[in-house]
């Protein structure tokens, strides 16, 4: 047990009454049927999402054993206790500035996916207990905000067209330097997760005409494909992602469609297997510091920035979140899209004496 992914079994009284319903033979290709249906649910499920349910039912598993609480049972009091608990001191090693407790939204994402196991194993759990507890994470994390206190990271700093010369006067033609060039301008152009860059084959990537296309495997929790068009940047083509690949291939070849679009390189030049979500996210950092930027880019910044610049250059909300694969009316866009509105539609923008 662990994880909600975990393939079960049919339960014994099922299977009976099954077999009583239909007989034994029939009673088995049901259980059959149950199994292929949780293989399927493995192999198609984002590893992502796998991976962020495990870590927070692991959370649940410590908090029940160090607190006595039965780990089946999530009831109102035991999930608000559970998130008070990981807010306090729920981490096993002391975090950022030495605290034992989590960031508000590490808790909720381990609230939710206690949540999500308990029902996944049988046990009811209320919308209205996990209700209070979304609530209780807000109420105490505004508590330590008045108290001094600030957890998390914060949002990664948006990617953006001036940084993004720098990367390209600082990235050179090396192997190494036309495929740095290539995945930051190319994520940047799809507002793309770092999972996503990592996903990417060569046979995703076609040039045509006008531009390229990207067929990206998106989604953190469905996953589906969708087809992004990247058009040729003429106005600036340091920044033209379809030219950065194109330099990118020139050394790399394109003749075996099912290599990774952006591999790893070491530090010798030998070029590898696939990269991971993590190790894009630690290039996109890499090379961002390596050409002086200066502030601390993530993986995660190529997509907020793609929506912060659209913005800034007057694209409508509909055709961003196309290009991002985002809903129309998403928070986390619509966040973005305020960096690029926050000092220009301002209420204290602008402000002067009015005369009659």
């Amino acid at each position: 047990m662990g994880t909600d992914l975990q393939r079960t079994t049919v339960p014994p009284e099922i299977h009976a009454a099954w077999a009583a319903r239909h007989g034994i033979e029939a009673a088995d290709r049901l259980a059959g049927a149950e199994n292929l249906a949780d293989a399927l649910r493995d192999a198609t499920v984002p590893p992502n999402t796998t991976d962020t349910y495990t870590k927070g039912w692991t959370v649940w598993e410590r908090f029940c054993t160090t607190q006595h609480f039965p780990l089946t049972e999530g009831s109102r009091g035991a999930l608000v206790a559970f998130v008070a608990w990981a807010l306090d001191r729920g981490r096993q090693s002391p975090g950022p500035g030495g605290t034992l407790g989590y960031a508000p939204a590490s808790v909720q994402s381990h609230l939710t996916a206690t949540v999500v196991e308990l029902r996944r194993r049988g046990h009811p759990v209320s919308k209205d207990a996990h209700s209070e507890a979304r609530a209780t994470i807000k109420r105490l994390a505004t508590q330590l905000a008045k108290q001094g206190e600030r957890r998390g990271r914060g949002q990664a700093p948006a990617a953006d067209l001036d940084n993004l010369h720098r990367i390209a006067e600082a990235c050179d033609t090396t192997p190494t330097g036309r495929r740095d060039l290539a995945l930051v301008l190319t994520g940047f152009h799809f507002a793309s997760r770092a999972s996503e860059v990592a996903g990417l084959l060569v046979a995703d990537i076609t040039v045509h005409a006008r531009g390229m296309k990207v067929a990206v495997v998106s989604g953190k929790t469905e996953r589906s494909i969708r087809t992004v068009k990247i058009p040729y940047n003429r106005d600036e083509p340091a920044i033209c992602a379809v030219r950065a690949w194109l330099a990118w291939t020139e050394v790399y070849g394109t003749s075996d469609l099912r290599r990774p679009a952006f591999p790893r390189i070491d530090r010798w030049g030998n070029i590898g297997g696939p990269m991971a979500p993590d190790s894009v996210t630690a290039a996109v950092a890499r090379i961002a510091q390596r050409s002086g930027v200066p502030l601390r880019w993530t993986g995660h910044s190529l997509r907020s920035g793609l929506a912060t610049e659209s913005r800034r250059n007057g694209k409508d909300a509909l055709v961003i979140a196309e290009q991002g694969g985002w809903a129309k009316n998403s928070k986390a866009m619509m966040g973005y899209m305020r960096r690029a509105d926050e000092w220009d539609d301002n209420a204290a923008a602008g402000l002067r004496r009015t005369r009659n």
